[in-house]
């Protein structure tokens, strides 16, 4: 995510709440991205998505207390633009991926993201690595292969899609820290809102199809959905530093799974549980070499 905390905790323990409250609520909005995607297409779902996420930043906007212009000023407006463009095609991939193999697998294979930002940190942001860190992303490599099982019949190309925007996620968050490094973080949530607003406008505004009458109260929950999780993610990042709350955002994965089962009759396998263990289990040890400057 693209706002930055503040330096130091005001109330750990809010914080730690609102983080869970907020990965809950994405997982939430995850199934209704599942459902909906699944009777309309992919590009008109992200599209009213993304409306109302660029109605949330610009009503931000409007409310900063040095006023709109200067709140969206930024030197780097090209990144953002790219930045834009990066979310997009995340979550069009992911959205898509949730229809064709189902909100399990695909998060068991998007928790890799965070492995693969610190793999970019390096070559983009001129971080230096740890041989822990490289051991971390070679592990977590390592249970994306045990839930793909590539030479056993079990792989298909929708797997791809998760794995694709996992990618894409990492390099739109390596250039967040790019670009947040030299300029307040608001443009930064801005940007990228109002951009993909755009861009999705135009991609799914000739995907739209007329919407029925029982899918209209699921559209605007969705709607607030995408709206309510960032804002409890901005109020989470008032409250606590953004390294001490990542741990919880794992939990994301245990939520979308209870949704997968309960919900869309998903199933967990035991080579996707035993993937993901190792995913989350690399990617909570890179956490810790961080902390502790490796």
């Amino acid at each position: 995510m693209s706002i930055v905390a503040p330096a130091a905790s005001k109330n750990p323990r809010l914080g730690i709440l609102l983080m869970v409250a907020a990965v809950a609520t994405f997982a939430a909005q995850d199934g209704f991205s599942r459902g909906l995607a699944g009777e309309y297409n992919t590009l008109m779902v992200v599209m009213i998505r993304y409306w109302a996420f660029a109605g949330f930043v610009v009503l931000l906007a409007l409310r900063r207390p040095e006023g709109a212009r200067a709140a969206v000023r930024s030197s780097r407006l090209p990144a953002h633009v790219l930045r834009g463009a990066l979310l997009v095609a995340e979550i069009c991939l992911i959205v898509w991926g949730y229809t064709l193999i189902g909100l399990i697998e695909s998060h068991a294979i998007f928790a890799i993201c965070p492995l693969v930002v610190v793999a970019l940190s390096g070559p983009v942001l001129g971080e230096r690595l740890s041989w822990q860190r490289w051991a971390a992303v070679a592990a977590g490599m390592l249970g994306v292969l045990v839930i793909l099982r590539p030479g056993m019949g079990v792989f298909s190309w929708a797997a791809l899609l998760p794995m694709g925007s996992a990618f894409l996620f990492a390099l739109y968050s390596v250039l967040t820290r790019m670009t947040t490094r030299a300029e307040p973080t608001f443009p930064s949530l801005f940007w990228p809102g109002v951009v993909g607003a755009v861009l999705m406008t135009a991609l799914g505004l000739p995907n739209l199809e007329p919407v029925a009458a029982e899918h209209i109260l699921p559209l605007a929950v969705y709607s607030g959905l995408s709206i309510f999780s960032h804002w409890l993610l901005l109020k989470c990042y008032e409250q606590v530093e953004a390294a001490r709350v990542q741990p919880y955002a794992y939990l994301q994965i245990v939520f979308v799974t209870l949704i997968g089962l309960t919900v869309y009759g998903e199933r967990l396998s035991l080579p996707v549980a035993l993937g993901t263990g190792i995913i989350v289990a690399a990617g909570l040890f890179a956490l810790a070499q961080e902390r502790r400057g490796r």
